[in-house]
C-alpha cells in the first residue's frame, strides 16, 4: 500500500492546488472555522457576506448579541455561534489582534489556549492554526476519518490518533498540511462520499476498499 506521501502526490497530481481556505483575511478564516460547524460551507459564505466587508474582532465584540445572531443566521445554530464568535474575538483581542505575536508563541501553547475558548474544539482549533496563523498542525475532519477508514489506513479511531499518525508521516510544513487536507475534502465530495462513487477516483486502483 502506498504511504501517505505517495497518496498526497497522487491526489495533488489529479486535483492540483485547490487554494483552500477561501477567505479575505485571517480573521475571516477564524470566523469561518466557527460558522462551518454543523453546516455546509455555502451557508457560511452567505453569513460572512452579511457583514458587508466589515468583519473584525472589534466589531464582533461591539455588536449587540441579537444583531450578531441576525447576521450569522444563514449558518445555523446562530445563538450558540454568536457566543462562540464573541469568545474567540475576546481571545484574539487579548493579543491586540496581533497575529505575529501569536505566531511567535509555541504552537502547543496556542492550541491549548484555543481549546479553552468556548465553542472551539480540536478541528476548529487546528483549522484556525493552520489556515489563519499558518502554523503546521494537521486538520482532521469527517472526510479524513471516512477516507482513512475506507482505504483503509491504520491511522487510529480518534481525532488525536489520526492527527498524530499524519504528522508523523508527512513533511511538517504548512503547505503540505493545507494541500492534503483540501485534497481529502475534495476527493470526499467527488468520490469518497457516504455513498461511494469510485469510478474515476484517482486512488481507485489502489484503494483496498475496492479490492476483491
Amino acid at each position: 500500500m502506498p504511504d501517505l506521501n505517495q497518496i498526497f502526490q497522487m491526489l495533488y497530481a489529479h486535483y492540483g492546488d485547490l487554494a483552500w481556505w477561501p477567505a479575505e483575511t485571517p480573521f475571516e478564516v477564524m470566523v469561518g472555522a466557527v460558522l462551518t460547524q454543523n453546516t455546509a460551507w455555502s451557508n457560511v459564505e452567505k453569513a460572512i457576506r452579511r457583514f458587508d466587508g466589515k468583519l473584525s474582532p472589534e466589531r464582533i465584540m461591539e455588536l449587540p448579541e441579537e444583531e450578531l445572531q441576525d447576521i450569522i443566521r444563514p449558518a445555523g445554530f446562530f445563538k450558540q455561534k454568536s457566543q462562540y464568535l464573541k469568545a474567540l474575538s475576546c481571545w484574539l483581542m487579548g493579543y491586540d489582534a496581533d497575529l505575529d505575536a501569536i505566531r511567535c508563541r509555541p504552537l502547543s501553547e496556542v492550541r491549548a489556549e484555543l481549546l479553552e475558548v468556548r465553542g472551539v474544539g480540536n478541528e476548529t482549533a487546528d483549522s484556525i492554526l493552520l489556515y489563519a496563523f499558518d502554523l503546521p498542525t494537521f486538520v482532521v475532519d469527517a472526510y479524513t476519518m471516512r477516507f482513512f477508514g475506507r482505504f483503509p489506513i491504520p491511522a487510529g479511531k480518534t481525532y488525536m490518533e489520526v492527527k498524530a499518525f499524519c504528522e508523523a508521516r508527512l513533511p511538517r510544513t504548512v503547505e503540505v498540511y493545507q494541500h492534503f487536507h483540501a485534497l481529502i475534502v475534495q476527493n470526499g465530495k467527488e468520490h469518497c462520499r457516504k455513498k461511494m462513487a469510485c469510478p474515476a477516483c484517482p486512488l481507485e486502483h489502489i484503494c483496498q476498499k475496492m479490492a476483491p
